[in-house]
């Protein structure tokens, strides 16, 4: 199948299209990790503790939400 045909049955959505795939190749570009320390004054790590309780995630997940909604606004 060449990747007109597949487009088109993807667009159509005539059949499951993840079972003419093969996944085990498959990456997710720039998903590498790297990991950062950072200094944050208190306030702010309690405000981060505090956010991330009430939603019920972890502090990690605030920050790199926080980070990647604004990183989201910058124009390239």
């Amino acid at each position: 199948m060449n990747a007109k045909e597949f487009d088109q049955k993807f667009d159509d959505g005539e059949e499951d299209i993840i079972e003419m795939l093969d996944l085990s190749k498959a990456k997710r570009p720039f998903s590498t990790q790297k990991r950062l320390t950072i200094d944050l004054p208190i306030w702010m790590i309690e405000l981060i503790d505090r956010e991330a309780n009430r939603l019920g995630v972890t502090p990690q997940t605030i920050i790199q939400t926080s980070l990647t909604e604004h990183l989201a606004t910058i124009k390239p």
